[in-house]
């Protein structure tokens, strides 16, 4: 009913993202989901009952709960995950599928290919569609994209050292900052990020593209600044027309 709200408000403009996992820390988790016991498991099933609500046809029987506003409107539901089990699952409904390839980018192709192969035609698809995010730090110099970067790096070093904290300014001396194995974990997280001037992000990304073939990205853009930030997505913007 909240999306069926904003849909009504806003038609033609929102998407329902959906993802078996909270996407938070395990302690955070238990709070969203209340039941401990919950390990996700459930998620095809829970999937089927929500679709339900907006198009009852999809039901394997009568609905005794109608979701209003909701019902009978057409909100794209995209599956969202960092890993093979939701891109399978996208495959198998026919729906829209989103990786998290901002912090999980080891498992980007193996996850696309996953779920192109399981694709079925449906009708909400003729033929696979897929999302991915990606860090995307633009500046005017490569070294200054680099500086700004050092407030993402440090954003996933918190979560390394389970360190709660905001997001922090950049920093000269990052590399000082870090053990080799915090170097070797970030660059598992951050590996696919794309970091530079314009020159060197639209080098990146279209050769990140040719690998992916991806229909849509995502900008994940954890700058620390806020005008810093809009010129960052002002660059990719430029260089994506």
């Amino acid at each position: 009913e909240q999306f069926g709200t904003l849909e009504s408000l806003f038609p033609g403009r929102i998407d329902l993202g959906l993802g078996r996992a909270p996407g938070t820390d395990q302690l955070t988790a238990h709070a969203l989901r209340r039941d401990r016991r919950s390990d996700g498991h459930d998620f095809p099933e829970q999937l089927a009952e929500l679709r339900a609500y907006f198009d009852p046809s999809l039901a394997s029987g009568r609905m005794p709960v109608r979701a209003i506003p909701g019902e009978g409107l057409n909100i794209p539901i995209w599956l969202l995950g960092s890993s093979g089990f939701s891109a399978q699952l996208a495959g198998q409904l026919g729906l829209p599928f989103a990786f998290a390839s901002h912090f999980s980018p080891k498992y980007t192709l193996p996850a696309l290919e996953i779920y192109r192969r399981h694709f079925k035609p449906s009708k909400v698809l003729e033929k696979p569609y897929a999302m991915v995010g990606l860090n995307i730090v633009a500046a005017d110099t490569d070294e200054k994209a680099s500086l700004l970067a050092t407030t993402l790096q440090q954003q996933f070093l918190n979560l390394i050292r389970n360190h709660e904290a905001p997001l922090q300014p950049p920093v000269e001396n990052f590399d000082e900052l870090i053990t080799d194995y915090e170097k070797e974990a970030l660059k598992q997280q951050l590996g696919s990020s794309i970091i530079g001037s314009a020159k060197t992000v639209k080098e990146k990304l279209q050769t990140f593209l040719d690998e992916t073939q991806a229909d849509e990205i995502m900008v994940n853009a954890q700058i620390y600044d806020h005008e810093a930030r809009l010129r960052s997505l002002e660059i990719v913007a430029d260089i994506t027309k």
